[in-house]
Order: structure tokens, then sequence, then C-alpha cells
């Protein structure tokens, strides 16, 4: 008679349980809800980090809760009107944008781009849908007004950026719907104005305004750095609108970091429970951030 001996459990075996069992809570927190994530950086140039992003999207979906993603595509419009030998000008990090511009732009955002992570998500079996912010009155924008200083005559210029524009309203109704019928929104920045013009909205400030319209449980706001960081370069884990406004007054905050928390405590005054700013070249940080205790990132919410 063959007999075999007795071990325990596989440790890595139980270590994925054991995870599983950390995350339950939180599963059960936010079945349900509503995730509003902007995607963007570098992780949408790495093929292993596009994949590790769509599965994500797909597992949130799967365990009940909506994701609404909302993307950028900077790099990718450079690299086109590049291509196009079209020249860029930037105001206050906006890409001053002519007619010419504005149709190239759209035609990369809510062309090329978009239907490129509709089909990662295909790829990692979930279902999504690509539009725009023009698509069932989702986004109503209006054109952006900038001025910079003139130093020889010192005073504010105005600046014509163009067709570049914010966000003026969010109707939800089209992301009810789609949510609904169990499918994933991947939604290009580009919105309409009461003038009938087509407009190029910053991703990161669409993204912020769909989820305050939404009443997003959690706002990810994807980007290339870890988060916050002190002055001694650690992770802030945990801010509330006053401290971002004290790390900003004291230098900590600078730079292009500055309109990224303006971005998130906007969300968060709108009505989002928390935002968080999160290394998008991470594995998975999202689900670290969302079902471990430690977290991933730097979340943002009313003290």
């Amino acid at each position: 008679m063959n007999t075999n001996p007795v071990h325990g459990p596989d440790p890595a075996l139980l270590a994925k349980a054991e995870t599983l069992t950390e995350a339950l809570p939180y599963l059960q927190r936010y079945a349900g809800k509503t995730f509003v994530v902007k995607y963007g950086g570098h992780a949408m140039g790495d093929p292993e980090l596009q994949r590790d992003f769509a599965e994500d999207v797909v597992l949130l979906k799967a365990c009940g809760i909506n994701p609404v993603v909302v993307h950028g595509g900077g790099p990718q419009i450079g690299a086109m009107l590049k291509r196009l030998g079209v020249e860029s000008r930037f105001v206050d990090g906006l890409r001053v944008t002519d007619k010419e511009t504005a149709e190239i732009a759209e035609m990369v955002l809510a062309g090329s781009i978009n239907k490129e992570i509709v089909g990662w998500i295909a790829a990692a079996g979930g279902k999504a849908i690509g539009i725009s912010g023009k698509d069932a009155g989702l986004v109503l924008a209006e054109k952006v007004h900038r001025t910079e200083p003139d130093r020889l005559q010192g005073i504010e210029r105005h600046v014509d950026l163009g067709f570049v524009g914010e966000p003026v309203s969010v109707d939800r109704t089209i992301l009810d719907t789609l949510a609904g019928a169990g499918v994933i929104p991947v939604i290009a920045p580009v919105g309409i104005g009461a003038d009938g013009h087509t407009y190029n909205i910053n991703a990161d400030t669409m993204a912020g305004a769909i989820a305050g319209a939404v009443g997003a449980s959690r706002f990810f706001l994807l980007t290339d750095v870890p988060g916050v960081l002190d002055k001694e370069k650690n992770l802030v884990t945990d801010l509330t609108p006053a401290d971002v406004a004290t790390l900003r007054a004291d230098g900590t905050i600078s730079g292009g970091m500055i309109p990224k928390l303006e971005t998130c405590v906007a969300a968060v005054e709108a009505g989002v429970d928390a935002a968080v700013v999160l290394d998008g070249r991470v594995p998975h940080g999202m689900l670290l951030e969302i079902f471990t205790r430690r977290g991933a990132g730097t979340l943002i919410r009313k003290g």
C-alpha cells in the first residue's frame, strides 16, 4: 500500500488565501460603488502595465464595482503633431490648440488611444465601450481663459489657447446606462461647447469633474510618481484639503503636482469620498490601494 506523508498547506497558496480574506471587508464596502480612474503617463506606453491595468479594471467590474476610465494622451498627440510637421506651444502646461491641432488631437484621443484601451479590456475578458465627452451630451465644455505676465509692460496679458476647454457640466445618464448594462466606459477628454465647437480638455480635470458628478467612492489619478512626498522624500499617505493648502504654502508641493492635487481637492469637495494620487507604474497599484490595509498612494479626503 502506498502512502503519502501529510504536509501542511502550500505557503504560497496560503498567502493567496490570506490576501483574499484581507480583501473581503473592502469588497463588501465597495460593491455597487463607482470608481473613476484617470489613466495616463508611462503606464500607457508599457505593454505589461497596459495588460495589468486592463486586468485590474475587469477585476473591479467582476467584484461589483463600476469603473469609469478617463484617459489622457498628451505624448501621443505630440508625436502625431511632430509626425505631421505641426509645431506646439504650451501655456501653463496646456497646449495652444488651433483648429488643425484640435482635429488631430481628437483623432488621436477619441480614435486610436480610446479604442486601444477598449481592446486591452476586451483581451482581459471585460466589456468596454469607447466614448468621448461629446457622446450623449456627457460633458459640456467652455473655452479656457488664461493670462501670462508681460514683464516689459508689467501687466497680465490674455492668451488665446484656441480650442482648449474645461468642463461646465456633466450629464451622467450615459454612464448610468452603461453601468447597468455591465459595460465599462472608456472616455476620451473631448467635450462640446454651447457654441457647437469641440474642445480638448485636460484629462485630469475632466476625470475629476466626472468623479464629482457621479459621486464616486474613489477617484484615482494615475501618475508617474509614487504620490505626494514630504521634504524628506517620504510618501505622505493621507491628506485633507487643509493639509494640501499647508504643504503648498511651505513649498513641499510644487510643479505639476499642484494642479493634480487641486483636481483631487475639487473632486472631494464635489462629493467624491476620497481621491488617490497613485503611481501608475506600480503593477496592480489600484488593487493594492483598494484591497489592502497599507494602501499604495496618497489619499485625499475631507478631515
